[in-house]
């Protein structure tokens, strides 16, 4: 499917990717204000200050169980032209760790008088990108509707990770060990899916034990946070391998924001893999998309610029043949593309964890990576691989 197929209805906004190189107030903000220029200041949230976990939210969640579904939805689609029209972080692209990396690498060309400057290659293999494929099971419904979608994903040879919430509703025996026969992974969804994982840090330090016991007892690494919400600085404490809690840009949510990255990064010992893609029920109920246009124009950008596609979907609004079309349509997009690396969300963690311990040492016929005991370990000798930073006419290119 080209991204010019499929154009969807009307949305709330102009919903397409904006052009990377508009100004916005990120861009601003990198020239008038120092922290601003340090990564961890969007990666960790900190430039929401005070209002990056609304005070609202405990409302919403207390109102929420009285309120009609058809009324909570009328009231977000309301709301969803404010959001997208939002300055920063820009949806549906957020650029401004993208221009910053580039900005560095153009800088590095420079400094050092270099026509070309090695790197290690941000995906094993020579890859250019990658991508992962999650589901979040709200309910039983969800957990009925499960084999409908692992179909589509064996027809396009892809497989996918399942989070599940531990003490919301019965997990049938046998479900992990069927999902993980078909190379699936399993993750943890949160304890419970009432919104107060992080409401206090009483919460929080109360949840820990069961959720640590229960990802033991599941034998999973992998977590993802009820309905997305987050605090940057306590999530090194889940215990886990990795988390994708955090989306790049995200303004539906609850807990509205992002960390403004389509890679990988460090949340103390945890790796967070962002989530770089709206999920299927902003893009099916709120926006009311009747294509898989915006994921695949979202997709192509990060593509472009080298990053992670991490898809939310839940079985449990995946519940007719219209919907299970869209996305079969998105995976077909998604196998047509080259020099993608289709992985688990554990195989990226683990990736991205050897890779921090990596660096390029220059040769007198090109590059070598080198190991962290400064073991060298060639080119192409194994999973990693050197990729070559130029610029041409100001423009950064990277040659894989």
């Amino acid at each position: 499917m080209s991204a010019a197929a499929g154009r969807p209805g009307a949305t709330p906004a102009d919903s397409r990717p904006r052009d990377p190189q508009t100004r916005g107030l990120a861009d601003q903000d990198l020239e008038r204000d120092p922290a601003s220029q340090d990564p961890e200041h969007y990666l960790r949230e900190r430039y929401a200050g005070a209002r990056g976990r609304s005070a609202l939210l405990p409302l919403y969640y207390a109102c929420k169980p009285l309120l009609p579904r058809r009324v909570q939805l009328t009231a977000r689609r309301r709301y969803a032209r404010r959001q997208s029209s939002r300055t920063f972080p820009r949806w549906p692209v957020e650029p401004v760790l993208v221009q910053m990396r580039e900005r560095e690498l153009l800088a590095a060309l420079r400094d050092n008088d270099e026509d070309r400057l090695p790197l290690v290659n941000l995906w094993p293999r020579g890859h250019r990108f990658a991508f992962v494929l999650t589901h979040d099971v709200e309910g039983p419904k969800g957990i009925d509707l499960i084999e409908p979608v692992l179909e589509i994903e064996r027809r396009h040879g892809f497989v996918s990770c399942w989070n599940f919430v531990a003490e919301d509703y019965q997990i049938p025996a046998g479900l992990f060990e069927h999902l993980r026969s078909a190379g699936c992974e399993v993750g943890l969804h949160g304890i419970t899916h009432d919104g107060k994982l992080f409401q206090s840090r009483a919460r929080f330090e109360a949840d820990l034990p069961r959720i640590h016991a229960r990802m033991r007892d599941w034998q999973v690494c992998g977590f993802r946070s009820p309905a997305t919400h987050r605090r940057a600085e306590w999530m090194h404490e889940l215990g886990c391998l990795y988390d994708s809690s955090f989306p790049d840009t995200d303004p539906f949510e609850p807990q509205s924001g992002g960390c403004c990255s389509i890679l990988p990064f460090m949340l103390g010992d945890v790796v967070e893999l962002p989530i770089t893609l709206v999920q299927d029920h902003t893009l099916l109920e709120i926006l009311r998309q009747t294509t898989p246009e915006l994921w695949v124009l979202k997709s192509e950008w990060v593509i472009e610029h080298h990053g992670l596609i991490n898809l939310i979907t839940h079985p449990d609004y995946l519940d007719s043949p219209r919907r299970l079309e869209l996305y079969d349509r998105f995976l077909g997009f998604l196998a047509g593309t080259r020099g993608g690396w289709h992985a688990l969300p554990q195989e990226v963690a683990r990736w991205w964890q050897a890779r921090a311990q990596l660096r390029c040492e220059r040769t007198q016929t090109g590059a070598v990576i080198v190991g962290d005991h400064g073991e060298i370990l060639g080119d192409r000798d194994g999973e990693a691989s050197v990729a070559w930073a130029s610029a041409a006419d100001g423009e950064l290119l990277i040659e894989i």
